[in-house]
C-alpha cells in the first residue's frame, strides 16, 4: 500500500502516487493543469532530462479544476502558495494553495491517496472578500488524461476504436446498474443524471483504452446533480489523438451563494487509472472505497446479516406481522424490517406517502405498541427494524399543515413534499424526529427511503442567503444529520433505500451499512441489477431481495435465491399468512442461507468479484451471467451460473478468475450435491455447468483442499 507526494518545487510540479497509479499537475502562468497519468508506478520525469509530461498548452482548456464565480470563469488568474502533505492513518493527504487576488478568493485544492490505486480529489473555496460570492458552475476535477503519438496507426486503428466508455445507460427507476459500454468517438460525450436525467443512474464512468490496455474508473460521492463530459481530439490525417474529461456538479444556477470569510467544500472525487481488465478496476475501487470512504459505520456490526421485512402489500396487523416473522426465522434470517404503513390506520397502509410526516405508530393498528412486535422479534432471535421516509411530508401530516415554510416550491411555484433542509428550523425537526424513532422503539436497524423527483430538490431556494439552487445547500445539511446520527448511534444498523437505487452513491453511503439498489427484483432484470450494481459498490453492500416486489412472477427459486446470494441476501413473504408452508421451498430456502452463513459471508467483507459476463446486452442476448466472488486469500469462491431468457445455451463453461494457479480444489455442484476434485491447472481448462432451461441457475462452490 505505497503512497507518496512528490512535489517539484523548482518546475511547479506535484506528483501523485497511489500504489501502481501516478497522477501529476503543474502550476504555470496563473493556471493549474494536468501533466497525464500512469498506471506502472513512474513519475513522469522518470527520465529527468525529458519528462513525458503533457504542457499547458496541448489542451484549449487546461485547467485541472473548473470554477465559475458570479459567471466569470477561473481558469487564469491564480498565485500559488504552497503544498503541504502530511500522513494520515490510510496514506498521504496533499493540500494544495491557491489565491486569486482579483476575485479574493483562496482554493486548496485537497488529495487523498491510500495506497489501493484510487485517489479522492476535492475542493475548498474561501471566500476572502467582504461580499458574498455566487458558485455558478464547478468541476471538481478537469483537464487532459492523455495525448498517444504514435500508436494509433501501429494498432491499425486511426479514428474509431481507441477508447470505450463505460457508464449505466438508463437513468429510470427499475434499471438500475444498465452498466454497458460504448465506443468513445471523436468531439464531445456527456452525460449525467439527477438534473436533466433521472435519479437512478450512478454516477460513475470506467474509460477503457483499448490500445495500451488501461483502465480510468471514477465515482462522484454526490447525491445531487452531477455531469461527466470527455473530448476527444482525433483526425483521419494526423497519427495523434488527445483525450481530456471534465467531472462536475450540476444544479440550477447560482448552485451556492459563499458568504464572506465561508469555506465552501466540494463533493469528492474518487478516480484512478490502472493496468488492467474491468474486474480489476472494480476490485481497485472497492478495495480503496472499502478502506477510505465507507468506513464510518465500521463500529456497528450487522453489515451482512439476512435481512427480511414485510410492509403496505399485506394487511401489516399484529397478527400478521408475528407470522411472517415465524416464517423469516424459520429460514434462518437475522433482522426483520417492518416497512412502509406502519404509521397508516387499518385498511389505508397503501396511503402510507400521504402520512408522511407523522412518525408515530398507529395506535389502532397496533394497540400494544411497537413495543409488542419488537420484543417478538427479539424472542424469534432476529433484530428488529423499521422503515421511514423523513424527508417526504404527506398532506395528512401535522407538519404539512403547520408548517408550509419548511417544504420546497417547485421552480413552477408549486408546493412539494419535500423537506426543505436548507431551513435550519426543518433540518433540526427532521434530525430529531430519526433519533426519537430509533429510541422510542428500540430500533437495531434504522431503514432510510426517499421518493422525491428531482423537479423538488432543485427548487429555487429564497432563504437567507438569497436565490439559489436548494440541491447544493439541503444536500450537505443531509449528510450532517446523519454523519451525526451514525456517530450516536454507532451500533444501530443504518440501512439506505430511495425508491431503489435512486441515491446509493459514495457521499451517501458513507453512513449506512448497506443499501437497496432497486425496486426491480423481476427476472431477467434483477440479474442486470445485480450485475451492474456490484461494479459500483462493494457487494456486502448491495441488498438484492428474494420474493417481493414481483421477484415470484418470472423464474425459478434458485435464480432467485442465487441472484441475492453473492450480495446483501434480504428476503420476503413466501405465502400468506393462512397458507400452510411448502417445506420443500422452504428447505430449500433454509439451505441457500446456510451456505450464505457458513461459506459466504466469512470472506464476503473483503471478497473480489469477477463479471464473468461483461455488460447487460450479452445476458439480453441469451448468454448466460456468471457472477464470481473470491476470498482475497484466493483460497475459495462462490460462482452462480444464471441462464438466460430464451437461451438456446445448454451447457455453460466456468474458467474461475479468483483463485491461486496452484494445488487441488473441491467444486460442489449445489444442484445436485454431487462435488469433483479438480486441480488449479484443470480449473483453468474450465468446469462444465449444465442448465437446460431458461431462467434456470446452478451454484458452484470451490474450495482449496
Amino acid at each position: 500500500m505505497f503512497s507518496d507526494v512528490y512535489y517539484q518545487e523548482k518546475s511547479g510540479v506535484i506528483c501523485y502516487r497511489s500504489g501502481l497509479t501516478v497522477y501529476e499537475e503543474a502550476f504555470e502562468s496563473g493556471t493549474m493543469y494536468s501533466c497525464g497519468w500512469n498506471a506502472a508506478g513512474y513519475p513522469l520525469n522518470v527520465l529527468s532530462g525529458c519528462p513525458s509530461r503533457m504542457s499547458r498548452k496541448d489542451f484549449r482548456r487546461p485547467c485541472a479544476f473548473g470554477i465559475e464565480l458570479d459567471g466569470e470563469s477561473l481558469d487564469y488568474g491564480w498565485s500559488f502558495k504552497g503544498c503541504s502533505v502530511t500522513d494520515t492513518s490510510e496514506g498521504k493527504l496533499a493540500r494544495v494553495g491557491l489565491e486569486h487576488a482579483e476575485r479574493n478568493i483562496s482554493l486548496c485544492i485537497a488529495t487523498a491517496l491510500d495506497g489501493t490505486g484510487i485517489m479522492s480529489r476535492h475542493l475548498e473555496i474561501t471566500n476572502l472578500s467582504q461580499q458574498e460570492v455566487r458558485l455558478s458552475r464547478l468541476a471538481v476535477m478537469r483537464g487532459g488524461i492523455e495525448i498517444m503519438n504514435g500508436l494509433n496507426r501501429i494498432a491499425g486503428r486511426e479514428r474509431s476504436g481507441l477508447y470505450s466508455l463505460g457508464y449505466m445507460d438508463n437513468d429510470e427507476t427499475g434499471f438500475e446498474g444498465d452498466f454497458n459500454w460504448h465506443e468513445l468517438h471523436p468531439d464531445t460525450t456527456a452525460f449525467g443524471g439527477r438534473l436533466i436525467r433521472g435519479r437512478h443512474r450512478f454516477p460513475m464512468f470506467m474509460l477503457k483504452n483499448n490500445i495500451k490496455g488501461t483502465v480510468m474508473t471514477a465515482q462522484l460521492a454526490w447525491s445531487a446533480g452531477y455531469s461527466f463530459a470527455f473530448d476527444l481530439e482525433t483526425h483521419p490525417d494526423k497519427d495523434y489523438s488527445k483525450l481530456s474529461f471534465e467531472a462536475g456538479i450540476e444544479g440550477n444556477t447560482p448552485l451556492y451563494r459563499i458568504a464572506s470569510g465561508e469555506t465552501f467544500v466540494s463533493p469528492q472525487l474518487e478516480i484512478g487509472v490502472l493496468q488492467g481488465d474491468d474486474d480489476e478496476a472494480v476490485n481497485r475501487m472497492n478495495m480503496h472505497l472499502r478502506k477510505s470512504v465507507l468506513c464510518l459505520e465500521q463500529a456497528s456490526g450487522g453489515a451482512c446479516l439476512v435481512g427480511s421485512g414485510m410492509g403496505a402489500e399485506h394487511d401489516m396487523s399484529v397478527e400478521t406481522t408475528k407470522s411472517f416473522m415465524d416464517q423469516m426465522a424459520y429460514i434462518g434470517c437475522e433482522v426483520f424490517i417492518v416497512d412502509a404503513g406502519w404509521n397508516c390506520p387499518p385498511d389505508m397502509q397503501w396511503d402510507w406517502y400521504r402520512h408522511n410526516g407523522d412518525w408515530d405508530a398507529d395506535k389502532q393498528r397496533y394497540p400494544g405498541g411497537i413495543g409488542e412486535i419488537r420484543d417478538y422479534c427479539h424472542q424469534k432471535g432476529m433484530k428488529f427494524g423499521m422503515w421511514m421516509e423523513p424527508e417526504r411530508v404527506g398532506e395528512y401530516s401535522r407538519v404539512y399543515r403547520e408548517h408550509p415554510e419548511w417544504l420546497t416550491v417547485k421552480p413552477d411555484g408549486e408546493r412539494g413534499c419535500l423537506l426543505d433542509l436548507t431551513v435550519p428550523e426543518a433540518a433540526k425537526w427532521m434530525e430529531s424526529e430519526i433519533e426519537n424513532m430509533i429510541v422510542r422503539n428500540g430500533l437495531d436497524l434504522f431503514r432510510l427511503d426517499y421518493n422525491v423527483m428531482s423537479d423538488e430538490l432543485f427548487a429555487i431556494s429564497k432563504g437567507k442567503q438569497g436565490r439559489e439552487c436548494s440541491s447544493v445547500r439541503h444536500t450537505k445539511a443531509l449528510y450532517a444529520i446523519f454523519e451525526r446520527l451514525k456517530k450516536k448511534f454507532p451500533d444501530v444498523i443504518f440501512e439506505n433505500c430511495a425508491s431503489g437505487g435512486g441515491r446509493c452513491d459514495a457521499g451517501m453511503m458513507r453512513f449506512f451499512n448497506h443499501t437497496w439498489v432497486s425496486d426491480n427484483q423481476v427476472p431477467p432484470m434483477s440479474r442486470r441489477i445485480t450485475c451492474g450494481m456490484t461494479m459500483v459498490l462493494p457487494p456486502e453492500r448491495v441488498d438484492r431481495l428474494v420474493a417481493g416486489m414481483g421477484c415470484h412472477t418470472a423464474a425459478s427459486l434458485d435464480f432467485h435465491m442465487r441472484n441475492a446470494m453473492l450480495g446483501h441476501i434480504s428476503m420476503n413473504v413466501l405465502s400468506p399468512r393462512d397458507a400452510c408452508y411448502n417445506p420443500g421451498q422452504l428447505d430449500f430456502i433454509r439451505h441457500s442461507i446456510e451456505i450464505y452463513k457458513s461459506f459466504i459471508r466469512p470472506f464476503l467483507p473483503q471478497a473480489l468479484i469477477y463479471h464473468h459476463t461483461q455488460d447487460g446486452t450479452g445476458f439480453s442476448m441469451g448468454r448466460a451471467s456468471v457472477l464470481e466472488l473470491a476470498s482475497c486469500g484466493r483460497d475459495r469462491a462462490a460462482v452462480t451460473v444464471l441462464s438466460a431468457p430464451d437461451t438456446a445455451e445448454k451447457t455453460v463453461t466456468v474458467i474461475p478468475r479468483g483463485l491461486a494457479a496452484s494445488g487441488q480444489y473441491r467444486v460442489t455442484f449445489d444442484n445436485s450435491g454431487d462435488f469433483m476434485r479438480m486441480t488449479a491447472a484443470e480449473l483453468m481448462r474450465g468446469i462444465t455447468v449444465r442448465i437446460p432451461a431458461s431462467l434456470s441457475s446452478e451454484l458452484l462452490l470451490i474450495e482449496r483442499i
